[in-house]
């Protein structure tokens, strides 16, 4: 059986579906999937499985009950299709289906999915509808060569990858669904660029931090005990000591863009005093309390207790300089480092096929910020995936987002080309 892709036939095959790619691109952003607090996951997951399910894949439905977010009214739903072959690997195509909020600063309908000149604007275009779009042209153009193909082919979209995965990729991975030996290569369509084959991410952890006043009379502040002043104290320590200190670490790893090659630290949210809920005045109260979120993202040189006892060490070192000074630390999400090896079989399939699509060699990359790749490699033990697909990385949560649509054809190629070269590998 002749298993040689003609490189030339799938380029023009996908080039013929540009007008199917972008109609279906459009339709995904038309399903306003926004998260929190999770809308339309239930209809963009029956979007892809009824298109699948008319292309002979066996299409599944998971809710992941049970976690954070989950309820009856905002159901995590997931959809995995599977195409089976015969005896051989299985490929799984990855994306999230949820997008972050739209926020302020659109010049275009943020869900009208409006064509012009070679860009299609909306939210979540680039982050990930696009890719999720690319990567279903490409298995749908590859099945119609090769309707007999090795191994098994899989298309997922999968929930609140914006908030963590947990509803998504971690609880597929957690039923060996998104897992070794169920699968064996993943492929992740998130905008890193067409060109760019991507390793892995940098690590994160987010803690809350709160500082601890005494509640009196605000005319009479010297009664109470200010915690937002003691708040205050902490960013000035950070300001002095913490930032600088982790400007000085710098990686190995391939992280983009160059400002995240260093371990960074921001300020997600602070509140002290007074709920900001009620629209009236306030009362004349002293804060007796003042929280903040952190958001430390750290590198793979870096331990993960070593972040924590950077700012914890801080702390303590105010508890002891500052009269009346006490906070208390709790962890709320944090997640190693990952970082697949170059050689490895998706890599190398992805690299190839960039260099025949682009006729350019692939740029190794490390994305700054963390992706469902976290959960497939630690939940699911499987450490041959990558994040590949179309878009501008700095597009992605910002107003007027956008693909272009001759971007997500050539990672259609790539990945259609990707896909044949990882299915027949034991037959090579």
């Amino acid at each position: 059986m002749n298993r040689t892709i003609d490189i030339d036939e799938i380029n023009r095959r996908i080039d013929a579906k540009k007008e199917d790619l972008i109609a279906l691109t459009q339709d995904l952003i038309r399903i306003p999937t926004i998260n929190p607090p999770g809308e339309f996951y239930d209809d963009c997951a029956h979007f892809i499985g009824d298109r699948m399910a008319r292309r002979d894949f066996t299409v599944e439905y998971f809710r992941a009950e049970g976690s954070p977010g989950d309820t009856d009214q905002y159901p995590r739903m997931n959809i995995v299709a599977r195409h089976h072959g015969g005896a051989g690997p299985c490929v799984h195509f990855n994306s999230h289906i949820d997008v972050v909020a739209v926020g302020k600063g659109w010049q275009q309908d943020p869900f009208a999915a409006t064509l012009q000149g070679d860009r299609i604007y909306g939210r979540g275009a680039c982050d990930m509808k696009g890719g999720l779009a690319a990567s279903i042209i490409a298995v749908e153009t590859y099945l119609e060569m090769f309707p007999d193909h090795p191994g098994a082919i899989e298309i997922s979209g999968t929930a609140d990858e914006e908030s963590g995965g947990y509803g998504g990729v971690a609880y597929l991975a957690e039923l060996g669904i998104m897992a070794k030996p169920r699968i064996d290569h993943v492929i992740i369509p998130e905008p890193l660029d067409k060109d760019r084959v991507c390793l892995g991410h940098r690590g994160v952890w987010w803690a809350e931090i709160e500082t601890k006043g005494h509640i009196a009379h605000g005319s009479m502040p010297f009664d109470g005990d200010c915690a937002v002043r003691h708040m205050a104290a902490v960013l000035a320590r950070f300001e002095s000591e913490l930032f600088p200190h982790l400007a000085s670490k710098r990686t190995d790893m391939p992280v983009v863009p160059d400002g995240a090659k260093q371990s960074t630290l921001n300020i997600n949210s602070m509140h002290g005093g007074e709920s900001e809920a009620f629209e009236g005045l306030p009362t004349p109260l002293v804060a007796d309390s003042c929280r903040m979120i952190i958001d430390r993202r750290f590198l793979i040189e870096e331990q993960l207790a070593t972040v924590k006892q950077e700012v914890v060490s801080l702390l303590d070192g105010l508890r002891a300089d500052r009269e009346r000074f006490d906070y208390t630390i709790r962890d709320l999400f944090e997640v190693i480092p990952t970082m697949t090896d170059e050689h490895a079989p998706v890599v190398q399939a992805v690299s190839q096929a960039i260099e025949q699509v682009l006729h350019k060699p692939a740029t190794m990359v490390v994305s700054p910020g963390t992706y469902d790749q976290k959960h497939i490699d630690r939940i699911g033990k499987l450490s041959d995936c990558i994040a590949y697909g179309p878009g501008i990385l700095t597009l992605a949560h910002q107003p007027d987002e956008y693909v272009e649509v001759q971007d997500m054809i050539d990672s259609a190629k790539v990945m259609a080309i990707s896909l044949h070269t990882l299915l027949n590998a034991a037959q090579a």
